[in-house]
């Protein structure tokens, strides 16, 4: 039942990314495009997003002590801004803005017989081994001593 109901997750945002153009890179690179092709929707399907997963988490956190299919929810214990967050969320914005892609839409993009997003997806899987090995080596410890 639960890889049933994950199946069904994934179907209803990958169809979401695809109904919204944002497996299309090129509508999203307009979107960063000010001078040019200019295309402001993709603020209007992150409005959208926002607008439903914010009233939504709220009333499932009120009303429910645990996920249905786990013992607790897994959320970030993390709250500080450090060094990490600030480099991974550069890395994250200058990946999406060069490519077009957000590892989210690549993946819907794949099934979509795009040759870019399966650059991205390799791109993206060496970026996650090499952070990796980069945290076992404890690289990020003195990155984070430094700030």
């Amino acid at each position: 039942m639960r890889f049933l109901l994950v199946f069904l997750i994934g179907a209803l945002f990958g169809t979401g990314i695809v109904l919204s153009g944002m497996a299309n890179p090129a509508k999203v690179l307009n979107f960063f495009d000010f001078a040019g092709s200019f295309d402001p929707s993709l603020a209007f399907v992150m409005a959208g997003a926002l607008s439903v997963a914010g009233p939504g988490y709220a009333l499932l956190f009120r009303s429910c002590q645990k996920p249905l299919f786990d013992e607790t929810f897994r959320l970030p214990k993390a709250s500080s801004i450090d060094a990490k967050l600030i480099g991974g969320s550069a890395v994250f914005g200058i990946g999406w803005g060069i490519a077009g892609f957000c590892p989210g839409a690549s993946i819907p993009a794949l099934g979509l017989g795009h040759a870019s997003a399966a650059i991205f997806v390799a791109s993206l899987l060496v970026g996650i081994v090499v952070a990796r090995r980069l945290a076992q080596a404890d690289f990020f410890a003195d990155v984070t001593r430094q700030s």
